[in-house]
């Protein structure tokens, strides 16, 4: 579910659309960098998860003291709660697109839903719903297939990027940030290794694990791009920008007809509502490992109680925040952003238990791991330093 209907979120629905239509494919490396970022960490999380039996925000908390830890504990929750609140108007849209009826009249209806989902199935039942039904997504490269597409210029603009001649270059990296902020949202991280410790993880699950990184994360990215790229063939010719999820199926309408756009939905409502699900939870996650209290979905309220009470106050407030009308377009890049910003506070501490031998023995990074992992946090530090700047100085890429 973390790979498929999650990793193709709200966010990664959005920026590559707008990216796609404006930029055509000269921010594929975006993608590409943000996906196997996620992939190496995921993979180190899973890993401290099976063998050390550690959640993500234990080693925060432990690796960068208690202040620290508090200021990245507070940041992420800020975070989630943006993000919920994008994915629950990204539920909203995507009804709204099948009932024609307001996505605000939905929101409230999906947070109940979502409430209702997340403590009454079972966690295996969720992951594979959601993971399996995210698979709609796959529309769009079947999509890119049947539209008259000049697979020479889609190539040549993904591997010699330029900035076209009608955008700025702030405006650009702006963009790029974004790609590589929503594909790498903390929450994930979070919710994968939480996750691991919900389903009893051991060294024996290892197999599983590297499964879900090396082949789920790599097939979202996969999905993203041809999300960028049908936008890039339908609506960069037009000039169109995209301002609505229902811009990002068009593409899909417009190959394949209202079958394809059933299945675009489909996958819409699927990717974001897990997302939420994962907002949700990652909140809950976080602040009880922080502060040591008992959590965990398989543990009734009466057992979990700070857990239970964390998570359902997120999620009213994620309703709330939607419900004042804010465009869910523009909170979702504000969420993606910020969330760029934020990614060397939770990747680090990944980093330096995976590299703990009195955690991980024998499983501890090898040489080439460390060479990915430092590589790319100096990357992401490099990202997170200029997000605001080029916030501010593109006025949020208008």
């Amino acid at each position: 579910m973390t790979a498929i209907g999650g990793f193709v979120d709200i966010g990664n629905l959005v920026t590559s659309g707008v990216t796609g239509a404006r930029f055509g494919m000269s921010l594929t490396w975006a993608v590409v960098i943000g996906t196997f970022g996620m992939t190496v960490y995921a993979e180190m999380a899973g890993r401290v998860t099976a063998v050390a039996g550690r959640p993500v925000f234990h080693v925060v908390r432990e690796r960068l003291g208690v202040r620290f830890g508090l200021f990245n504990l507070l940041a992420s929750c800020l975070l989630n709660l943006l993000t919920l609140a994008a994915e629950l108007g990204g539920v909203g849209l995507a009804l709204e697109l099948a009932s024609d009826v307001n996505y605000l009249l939905w929101v409230p209806l999906v947070a109940l839903a979502l409430w209702g989902v997340l403590w009454h199935l079972p966690f295996k039942a969720i992951e594979n719903l959601f993971g399996v039904i995210g698979l709609s997504l796959l529309v769009f490269v079947v999509a890119l297939f049947w539209l008259p597409t000049d697979w020479g210029t889609l190539l040549s603009s993904a591997a010699s990027p330029a900035v076209p001649a009608q955008e700025a270059y702030p405006t650009y990296f702006f963009y790029a940030v974004s790609l590589i902020g929503a594909c790498l949202v903390p929450y994930q991280i979070i919710f994968f290794s939480s996750g691991g410790m919900e389903e009893g993880w051991t060294r024996r699950s290892m197999m599983q694990m590297r499964l879900n990184t090396l082949v789920g994360f790599p097939l979202g990215g996969l999905l993203s791009l041809a999300i960028m790229a049908t936008s890039a063939v339908v609506l960069q010719p037009l000039g169109s920008d995209v301002g609505h999820l229902s811009q990002v199926g068009f593409p899909v309408a417009v190959a394949l007809g209202k079958v394809g756009l059933a299945f675009a939905l489909v996958g819409f409502f699927a990717a974001t509502f897990a997302a939420g699900a994962e907002a949700t939870l990652s909140t809950g996650y976080s602040v009880a490992q922080y502060f040591g209290w008992a959590w965990g979905k398989w543990l009734r309220p009466s057992a979990a109680p700070q857990f239970h009470v964390v998570s359902l106050l997120v999620l009213l407030a994620g309703t709330m925040l939607v419900l004042t009308t804010i465009d869910p377009v523009t909170l979702t890049l504000m969420s993606v952003v910020l969330g760029a910003a934020a990614i060397p506070l939770t990747f680090l501490p990944v980093l330096l238990i995976a590299n703990d031998r009195d955690y991980l023995a024998d499983q501890v990074n090898g040489r080439l791991a460390n060479a990915f992992g430092v590589i790319f946090l100096a990357v992401v530090t490099v990202v997170s330093v200029v997000t605001l700047p080029l916030l501010f100085w593109t006025r949020a890429g208008a």
